[in-house]
Parts: C-alpha cells; structure tokens; sequence
C-alpha cells in the first residue's frame, strides 16, 4: 500500500483514499473472474470426490461380481483340545469324522556321552560330525556348547542341536529333526577327535547312530489319522488334503475315539461384502444429494447441475431395478434383500437374504456375477462404474475440462491484475502531479498576500 498523498496543507484530502476508491470500483470485474475461478476449483474438487466414491463403489461392486464371492465356509470340531480346522473357498460342506491314531513327531538324538559343563570343558579337538548326510567340519577344539554353535552355523544339516543339562553336573548334546516325520528323520556318523569324547547311542553296532528307535530320545513318526474310515498319512500335523478345501492342524492322539468335524456354507462373510458395497452406494447417493441441494441454493462451486452427475446416479439406479436373466431362480436384487427406499439409498434386508442364502449362496452369486454373455447385476454396476472411473472415463474427462477452464482463468486474472497495477501507478501520479501543482498555488498565494494582493 502506498502512503497517502495530500494536498500540502490545503485542504488534507487523502488522495490515497480517492485512490482506493477508484481502483475497488475498477476491480469488480476482476472479482467477478476470481470468484467463478474459486467455484470451478471447489467443482474440480467436487468431482474428485465422486470419483473416489465411485472408485470405491466399483471395488466393492467388483468383489461381489466374483462368481466365488459366496463362496465362503466354516468349520467347527467337537473337541478344540484334539485339533483345530478352517475351511476356505473351495470347501465341501458336510461331516467329517476323525480318528488321530498318530501324531507327526520330529526325530530327537541325545548324546550318550556327558560333559560336566558347557562353556570350558573341551569335548572335540577336531574331526567332523556327519548330520543327514551333511558334514560339520571342525577347525580346532571346542566345548560342548561351541559344538552346538557349529552345527547350527550351517543351514544344511537337517537338524538343529542344543544343551541341556540332564543331571546335577551333566550336560548333554541334543540334536532335533528341523521337522516332523519318518522322511525329516536323520542319522549321525561321528567322526570327531580327541577332547574328553562325544558319542551317540548305536544300538545295533553299525556305526551310525539314528537309524534305530533305540538310538533316539524320540522316534521320528508320520501323522496317521483315519477320515471317514480313510486312511491318511502325513509327515505334518497340519494336513491340508484330508477334508476337501479345508485344513487339518491335530494336537494329539487319541486313537479310537472319533472327532466330529463340520464345514457349512458360512452367508455372513458374503453378507459383509454386500454391507460394504451398500455403504459405498449410499455414500456416494448423499454425495449427490447433497450437491443438488447446494446448487438449488444457488451454490456455484457445487456438481448439482452437472449432467454427469445424475446421469451416474441415474444408471446406478437402472441397473439395480433391471432384471438380470442368468438362468437361476432370482432376477432382481430387491428377491435377495437388497432394496431400494425412497430416498435413494439401499438398504439389506436381513430376512430376505437370510432366506435367499438358506440352502447355499449358489443362486445368489449367480444374480451377482451372471456370465460373460449376460453378465449379472454387480458385474453390469462394475463395468458401468469403470467407464466412468478409467483414466480415459468420464470423470477424468470432465475433470480435465474444468481445469482447462481454470487455467484460461488464471491468464485472464493474471493479465487483468497487470492492467490494474498499471491503471493504480497510473493515477498515482496524476495525484502527485496535482498535489504537487496544489502547493505551488498555494505558495504564490501567500507571496501575493505579503504585498496585500488578495487574490
């Protein structure tokens, strides 16, 4: 702001408020421009906004379009403590009766040898220790416990080793199966050296210790367990082929006594998914709404008038209240629970769903996904979404159009604030000149006055 201009003691007119007055008077077109520039930003806005819900909207509209959106099961057994089972997508319901003759066990080898401590006694001067056939090399003396360092130094052997202390003052080296079963077992062929000794149980004098029972603190053992009467055998405890698309983690044996294990179509995950897809739609239907209302209110920034805008709410509308033919028994959304009120929004009918999914949510998955021929509600609401959605859609095209608009804007707004800097310097100096003319006035007057001139 510049400082005020007067007339030097004539009459103190602020030349600067003259100024301001002017400058305000030939600013409203300029006004006038940056006020629609603000509202075609809050539009651009705007439609950002609904595109992020229509964004939305077609995702979940995408995952109800999946023929295996139903597709969901759960399961259940009649004793947690003996084992535990989830169903996936693929699951056949029905009852399974379970017998675990067997659990799957990890071969566990204990020196027969002891030391009397871990950390000074040196058991080993050198050799090698052959694990599954995977050798450990050692390069100089070691304690028992440096022993166990090196076997697990290496990620090859089958085993991992450790110390316990098995009596006051004896301290033994125990090796372990990385994993369960007969094929995970491993046998030991000691070839170390010198030290105080470390040696492994051998029962049947061969030179290999593991290879039998005897050998071993725990026998490495298959999981055996009958399904149905059926025979199964598994070298883990956790078996994902013994119930069709379900997967089987046993805890304990427990032979001759069965356990019950059901799988059953499971509608609330689907019933979720629908609830997602709902909350989308109604978002983005008071979205709109919303718009409309601040438009009828003469809100300028607002997509109230937009055509898109109601052309999108309008074919969302179609396409939930047109029949789609795929062949199965329901051809309108409203027949599974999914209703259209009043004032726009959807609504789930619980009871109506409850009873479209009692026997299998098959027919509903069917009115959802259709086929690529005829595709089926939700598919027909995904590809109608996406055509607005896509970087070549709708929305982005609309979005580029308005921001085009903003742009010519800001070069107009531009140019005309450089005219009014030029109209203000302009007029500033017409008001200097005119003080400074003011004043000269002035001066002569008194001149003329001190020789009793009246002027």
């Amino acid at each position: 702001m510049s400082s005020a201009i007067t007339f030097s003691g004539f009459n103190s007119i602020d030349f600067n408020v003259v100024l301001n007055a002017i400058m305000q008077q030939e600013s409203q077109p300029l006004q006038a421009l940056q006020t629609q520039q603000n509202a075609l930003k809050s539009r651009v806005s705007n439609l950002g906004t609904l595109a992020g819900m229509a964004s939305t909207l077609e995702g979940a509209a995408k995952a109800l379009a999946d023929p295996a959106a139903g597709a969901a099961f759960t399961a259940s057994v009649s004793d947690t403590a003996a084992m535990a089972v989830s169903a996936g997508a693929a699951a056949m319901p029905g009852r399974y009766d379970v017998v675990v003759n067997e659990v799957a066990r990890a071969q566990v080898t204990a020196s027969a040898s002891v030391a009397p401590d871990v950390d000074s006694t040196i058991v080993a001067g050198g050799g090698s220790l052959t694990l599954g056939g995977h050798t450990v090399t050692l390069s100089g003396p070691v304690t028992l416990r440096q022993l166990a360092d090196a076997i697990n130094a290496s990620a090859e052997p089958p085993a991992r080793a450790s110390v316990v202390q098995s009596g006051p003052g004896e301290f033994r080296l125990v090796i372990t199966a990385k994993n369960t079963g007969v094929e995970n077992g491993f046998t030991i062929q000691n070839d170390l050296t010198g030290g105080s000794g470390v040696s492994f149980g051998d029962s049947n004098g061969d030179g290999i210790s593991g290879d039998s029972a005897e050998d071993n603190a725990v026998q490495a053992a298959d999981a055996q367990l009958l399904v149905n009467n059926i025979p199964i055998t598994s070298a883990s405890n956790t078996i994902e082929d013994a119930i069709p698309g379900a997967t089987l983690t046993i805890f304990r044996r427990n032979p001759g006594e069965s356990v019950a294990v059901d799988v059953a179509p499971d509608a609330s995950v689907f019933e979720g998914k629908i609830a997602s897809f709902v909350s989308a739609y109604n978002d983005l239907v008071k979205f709109a709404a919303d718009q409309t209302a601040a438009a009828g209110r003469g809100d300028e920034s607002s997509i109230g008038r937009d055509p898109l805008l109601r052309q999108l709410r309008n074919s969302l509308r179609g396409a939930l209240t047109s029949p789609h033919d795929n062949g199965g028994p329901l051809r309108y959304v409203s027949e599974m629970g999914l209703e259209l009120m009043q004032d726009g929004r959807l609504k789930l009918n619980s009871e109506r769903f409850k009873a479209a999914v009692a026997s299998g949510t098959a027919d509903v998955s069917a009115l959802f996904a259709g086929t690529t021929a005829a595709p089926g509600a939700l598919a027909d609401i995904q590809n109608l979404l996406t055509g607005y959605t896509s970087s070549d859609g709708l929305l982005p095209a609309s979005r580029s159009q308005l921001n085009a608009r903003v742009g010519r804007l800001d070069n107009q707004v531009m140019a005309m604030q450089e005219r009014l800097a030029v109209r203000r310097l302009a007029l500033q100096r017409e008001f200097i000149a005119a003080d400074q003319a003011m004043s000269q006035l002035k001066n002569q007057s008194g001149s003329l006055a001190s020789f009793g001139v009246s002027v």
